[in-house]
């Protein structure tokens, strides 16, 4: 047995595609979709994430600008920056890159950016509609995740899921979309009691604690549908050979680093169903989010 390949990139792509008229369809009314970006500090991730959703916001022909602050910005300087976007017509979404600096008050500056143009779905008030099944915008990561069952054909309806992790950000509004599609859903956490016990259960599993490797065969029930979240970056030869396979594994020897997920993907690929690969499943996937939500936050203000 050899699980099927959940294909985010194929998905993505097709979200971006629907996504073209809908902009077509704006511009004829005079309105061009626009994001604006706030990036703080130097971390290398941070800067490679915002420059992936602002070449994917060119692709489509939505406005972006960016705002970079230093690593050393108060709260008041990344507020300011917020109020700023929030008065601009123009700009429709904001999307703050996230985690900030230690010195920054990460839920005061997501609480400040206005709710209609909170793309990324993380103020209160969008989480709050969230919950009572009245979405506005949703975090990009699940939503897309929610996007990639449907398009796959994967039943979520009366299906046990459960969530690995207990973020903000993936976690808490992924298991209320599963909750919502009608899954029975359990949240594991660090202490959760025999994970792969709970997690053997699952007839969808959604991994994203970000540890890299920490899913394998044990935590798996045959034919469960595995969704990898993880984004870790490895440099250790050892774990690379438990959780690559062959042809990634030669190109780690060549450049030294590579990107897993939270999944052992050989050994889970085994006994799985369908599985998300890493890269090329969920990641494609938050970014269309992120443009679908801008695109509908133009629409609902146009």
């Amino acid at each position: 047995m050899s699980a099927r390949l959940l294909d985010g990139i194929a998905v993505a792509r097709a979200i971006r595609d629907e996504l073209r008229d809908r902009i077509g369809a704006l511009l004829e009314r005079g309105v061009r979709p626009g994001l604006g970006v706030l990036l703080v500090g130097d971390d290398p991730a941070s800067a490679l994430y915002v420059r992936s959703k602002t070449r994917a916001c060119e692709e489509l022909g939505i406005r972006h600008e960016t705002r970079h602050l230093p690593a050393t910005a108060t709260t008041e300087e990344v507020l300011a920056q917020i109020d700023g976007y929030n008065r601009r017509e123009e700009i429709h979404g904001i999307l703050v890159q996230i985690p900030l600096p230690r010195q920054v008050d990460t839920p005061a500056v997501l609480a400040r950016v206005d709710p209609a143009k909170d793309v990324d779905g993380f103020h209160p008030a969008n989480v709050g509609l969230l919950v009572q099944k009245r979405p506005r915008f949703v975090a990009c990561t699940p939503a897309g995740i929610m996007e990639l069952l449907a398009r796959e054909g994967i039943t979520v309806a009366g299906r046990r899921a459960v969530v690995l992790g207990r973020s903000d950000i993936v976690g808490k509004p992924m298991a209320l979309l599963l909750l919502h599609a009608d899954a029975t859903v359990t949240v594991c956490h660090s202490r959760t009691r025999d994970l792969p016990a709970v997690t053997r259960e699952a007839d969808i599993l959604v991994a994203a604690i970000g540890r890299p490797g920490l899913v394998g065969v044990e935590h798996v029930k045959p034919g469960a549908v595995v969704v990898d979240v993880g984004q870790n970056r490895i440099e250790d030869p050892a774990l690379a050979g438990q959780l690559l396979e062959p042809e990634r594994l030669e190109t780690f020897r060549r450049k030294g680093s590579a990107v897993v997920g939270d999944v052992r993907f050989p050994e889970v690929r085994a006994v799985a169903g369908a599985l998300t690969p890493v890269p090329g499943g969920v990641g494609p996937l938050t970014i269309a989010l992120l443009l679908k939500n801008t695109v509908a936050a133009a629409d609902a203000r146009s």
